[in-house]
């Protein structure tokens, strides 16, 4: 799978086309951050023990040559993950089984793959992780295990503890996500409502040995709340999950089984009781993403400013923080162009029955504090090339967008407060459709801020943004990293899925 092209060392292309150039920074970093790229050319295998050297980072995990070799898995980029695993080790591979979010999955050869839903978790989800279950049983001391985890893990993976079912799982994911709760806060109620997470699938591998790989989702460097550590116990003092459906004004619209079930857990998570052991590797994170965009504008000849390397808080806050940098760096601009980057993850409040997703809301509620600004370009996405329930990774906005809203009859006002900012950036030709990415380290927002004088806006018209194209980037998109896979209906039996 080749990479995207690579931006020209001149400065006719973020001046030509400022979008065009943001969507080639954007789709850059995020392939470096893929699975299978960290992965292929990291790793090796001599036979006996398999490597990973990065940046200073190494580890080396050892395979008995009388062991079984297993790869369990669960997020949005375990597909990629897989596919890097598979280079490397090939036939040595004795089983495997990942569930990844509808139209995520990647072409593996040895390792099955069963699509579910994310953020609230369906059917195939508990099919797919009876599935993971099964392909442990029986390990032995001298096996070991690759467990690959990365965001959207926690809503893959479903295994209710007795007595919960899953449209109580489904119903309490559902008021937490549109509540505003913070992702953390979140897992720590699916943890407390899960056999697997917290730790919990520690007790199907023993007695082999596990590698747990991780690409991070989480701003606070916390491996327990990647996928809500299924492979790594909860830490003593995690904040009781009751507490927190309390806070967001959920409790009362919950199952009398959960609230029974929270109500006889104290904050100390239960103790996991487990003979298996094993490591974890980080691969990547927000951070590593940010330095590749760093690397990449300085290749361009494009000065860069980091406004939040660890965005969180408020969606809405966070957006009206980033444009107020924007409008300043363009008070101040001097005579390169100058991008600013953050990089995290906002907490939306969804109060309206809209379409969308927090990233196109970020961008939009830019627009409104950029509106009649010239010279300034905003992308906002998520990394794992979907925003929202949507078919959009993000989307872009400059100081023209409210004025093309408003012309085409559109009321900002009303869209923002139906949370249904795709509706606005679709007919403007402003949304970035990539499809998955094959990886997950969260969201990143570019603004490229232009020197004065150099006024270069958006093309207006029905193209929109694909009016006009930077010809690096035109080559980028041909045969882009990210996968617009057709979904396919994933036929699975409740004893085991064909092989």
């Amino acid at each position: 799978m080749p990479p995207p092209g690579r931006a020209s060392s001149s400065l006719s292309g973020p001046v030509e086309d400022p979008a065009g150039f943001l969507e080639h920074i954007y789709k850059q970093a995020v392939y470096s951050v893929r699975g299978d790229v960290l992965l292929s050319g990291k790793s090796s295998w001599d036979g006996t023990t398999w490597r990973y050297s990065s940046d200073g980072l190494s580890c080396e995990f050892e395979i008995p040559s009388d062991g079984r070799v297993v790869v369990v898995g669960a997020g949005k980029a375990a597909g990629s993950l897989a596919m890097g695993l598979e280079a490397v080790l090939g036939d040595r591979i004795t089983d495997g089984c990942i569930v990844v979010k509808y139209d995520h999955a990647e072409p593996l050869k040895r390792i099955r793959q069963i699509e579910a839903a994310h953020p609230i978790p369906d059917e195939n989800g508990v099919l797919a992780t009876e599935e993971i279950l099964e392909t442990l049983k029986g390990l032995r001391p001298r096996d070991r295990v690759f467990v690959l985890l990365t965001g959207g893990a926690s809503a893959l993976l479903v295994d209710p503890v007795d007595g919960i079912t899953l449209a109580d799982k489904a119903n309490v994911t559902n008021l937490l996500v549109r509540s505003g709760a913070t992702i953390s806060e979140i897992n720590i109620v699916r943890t407390a409502l899960s056999n697997v997470k917290g730790g919990g699938l520690l007790a199907h591998i023993a007695p082999a040995k596990c590698l747990t790989m991780l690409i991070s989702d989480v701003p606070n460097g916390d491996y327990r709340t990647i996928g809500s550590g299924p492979t790594i116990p909860s830490a003593p003092g995690t904040e009781n999950p009751l507490s927190i459906l309390r806070r967001y004004g959920v409790a009362d619209r919950l199952s009398d089984a959960i609230l029974s079930r929270l109500s006889a857990i104290e904050a100390k998570r239960r103790p996991i009781q487990s003979t298996a052991t094993g490591d974890v590797l980080l691969l990547a994170e927000s951070a590593t993403l940010v330095r590749n965009v760093h690397r990449l504008a300085a290749e361009a000849n494009v000065d860069v400013r980091i406004v939040d390397a660890t965005m969180q808080g408020n969606t809405h806050e966070a957006a009206l923080a980033f444009a107020a940098t924007a409008k300043t760096a363009r008070a101040e601009a001097g005579q390169r162009p100058i991008l600013l980057v953050s990089a995290g993850e906002t907490t939306l409040e969804v109060k309206g029955h809209g379409k969308g997703g927090r990233n196109q809301e970020f961008a939009l509620v830019a627009a409104r504090a950029l509106d009649g600004v010239g010279g300034v370009t905003l992308l906002a996405a998520g990394t794992d090339g979907t925003d929202g329930p949507t078919d959009a990774a993000g989307a872009f906005a400059d100081g023209t967008t409210c004025a093309r809203a408003r012309a085409a009859g559109i009321d900002i006002a009303a869209v923002l407060a139906d949370n249904d900012a795709y509706n606005l950036f679709r007919p403007l030709g402003d949304l970035l459709i990539t499809g998955g990415s094959g990886t997950n380290v969260m969201d990143l927002v570019l603004a490229l801020v232009m020197p004065p004088g150099r006024m270069s806006e958006r093309r207006a018209g029905k193209a929109g943004r694909k009016a006009a194209r930077w010809p690096p980037v035109r080559e980028a998109i041909a045969e882009p990293p990210f996968h617009n896979m057709e979904r396919r209906e994933t036929r699975l039996d409740r004893a085991r899925v064909a092989r």
